[in-house]
């Protein structure tokens, strides 16, 4: 039986005019890719309309962390709370993603300095206060931790303004995520007393923000989104196909059931023709797999450098990251060259020219304000301090660069209390005295009296009939007008 394929269809639809056969591919198949457009951009508007939603019901709060005065703690410590606070990560469902707008809340790490006044700071979700004050007592048990207004709200959201300028941006890594920044361990010494051995990378930053006037703010921010422990391992490309390129392996491509069954294919092709092979066959292949374990040992230092650079840092708990910082101050006193190349001084100490190192996001499409070419200059720059100031105040998670990927060692080491052995800044807030039991027989009365807390005043004698014990003299008073509870 002869089968006959009629093609005259197809001739006459391709002779029509180009406008009519245009017009009919339209109706037949051109409407697809939009209506999947459409049907894309809808569910996109409905995920920020729920997810908004959801965040709103979430308040957050802002806790001011005044250190122990004599902290000898290392950032080993801070790194241990990073390692707890770990736990805020959560999974979700498609019911619970799409339906109900739920999604992985973020904190922040920051630290303010105010007139030279130094504050540490972590904003969190309230549902997640307890966990953040445990990780904190954890390691440091004489801190104490109030909750305290926005500092934020004094900065203009509006350039130009006429009382007040800024500088600011992001700072973003220079490489893969994957290679890590130098890291506290590298600033150990072994030279010099037990106390001073590590020198403390926070100094240089303490004495920037100790040494800013009257009408000046320095503002740090670091983002912390918690991801999951095998994050890198759920990436496109992992850890091990970045290894993989620097030893110069060929890096294995994800398959799908295709690929599966196309594999499946060409191995049962080679099981059959192994039954040909050749003696001399057998000989190369058993070379080639003689040559393989020398390849380790043949790469240049900088290689072996980096292959144990990531798997070191791949094997800590990571975050993905954004840091922001903005220099705020009064026209009249305003000194962006300190502020910016002080700032940037203490980003620089993290640098490793074969690793990794981070930088401010000065591009041309970047987030810093500076703008690299003169057309509408003015309108472009005063934009992006627009951006920055509302991305600072919002601690927004998605807008400006895409977050980068750090671990909990990195972050300890951009981000802890300083040793005050190493890191003498006067205008730190810290505890002003330790707690003890009182006498049970002791009379008392609770009295207000001066503290050197610009976010809080602390009685002689609290709520639970301790009695703050004065160990130090107090720092210099802070301004009553800082805009803290």
């Amino acid at each position: 039986m002869d089968i006959v394929i009629d093609l005259q269809p197809f001739v006459d639809f391709f002779s029509l005019p180009a406008d009519i056969l245009m017009l009919k591919l339209f109706f037949m198949v051109g409407w697809m890719p939009i209506a999947v457009v459409f049907i894309w951009g809808a569910g996109q508007i409905w995920l920020k309309y729920i997810r908004t939603k959801w965040f709103l019901t979430h308040k957050q709060v802002l806790l001011a962390i005044d250190i122990p005065r004599g902290n000898v703690q290392t950032p080993k410590a801070v790194e241990n709370m990073l390692a707890y606070l770990a736990c805020e990560h959560g999974t979700y469902n498609y019911h619970e993603e799409w339906w109900e707008g739920q999604f992985q809340l973020s904190m922040s790490l920051e630290i303010v300095s105010i007139d030279g006044y130094i504050q540490y700071l972590v904003r969190t979700p309230d549902k997640f206060k307890d966990v953040v004050e445990t990780s904190i007592y954890s390691q440091y048990p004489d801190a104490e931790i109030t909750e305290v207004n926005d500092y934020v709200g004094i900065g203009p959201v509006k350039y130009p303004d006429e009382q007040y300028d800024i500088w600011g941006g992001e700072f973003i890594l220079t490489k893969d995520d994957a290679l890590p920044i130098k890291t506290y361990k590298d600033f150990e010494d072994i030279f010099g007393e037990p106390e001073v051995k590590y020198k403390d990378t926070m100094a240089a930053l303490m004495d920037l923000m100790s040494s800013l006037r009257k009408g000046e703010q320095i503002w740090y921010q670091i983002i912390l989104i918690p991801v999951h422990p095998d994050y890198w391992s759920k990436l496109s490309v992992t850890s091990d196909d970045r290894i993989s390129k620097i030893v110069g392996e060929k890096i294995k491509s994800k398959e799908n059931i295709i690929d599966k069954a196309g594999g499946a294919f060409i191995k049962l092709l080679g099981d059959l023709g192994e039954l040909v092979y050749s003696i001399w066959g057998d000989i190369e292949e058993k070379k080639k797999d003689e040559e393989q374990p020398f390849k380790m040992m043949n790469l240049k230092p900088v290689q072996k450098k980096q292959v144990e650079a990531i798997q070191e840092k791949v094997g800590k708990l990571c975050y993905e990251v954004k840091i922001r910082m903005i220099y705020l101050a009064e026209k009249e006193v305003m000194n962006k060259n300190k502020a910016a190349n002080g700032f940037g001084g203490f980003i620089k100490q993290f640098q490793m020219s074969d690793l990794n190192s981070l930088k401010p996001d000065t591009g041309a499409h970047g987030t810093a304000t500076k703008i690299n070419y003169p057309i509408f200059y003015n309108a472009r720059l005063n934009k992006r301090k627009r951006k920055i100031m509302h991305n600072y105040k919002d601690r927004e998670d998605t807008a400006g660069r895409t977050p980068m990927v750090l671990n909990i060692e990195e972050l300890a080491t951009i981000w802890h209390f300083p040793i005050e052995a190493v890191a003498k800044a006067p205008l730190i807030q810290k505890v002003s005295g330790r707690k003890v039991e009182p006498p049970a027989s002791l009379p008392f009365s609770k009295e207000v009296v001066a503290s050197d807390d610009i976010f809080k005043e602390k009685s002689k004698i609290d709520d639970s009939n301790n009695i703050i014990v004065d160990s130090d003299s107090l720092d210099d008073q802070p301004p009553e007008n800082l805009p803290f509870a």
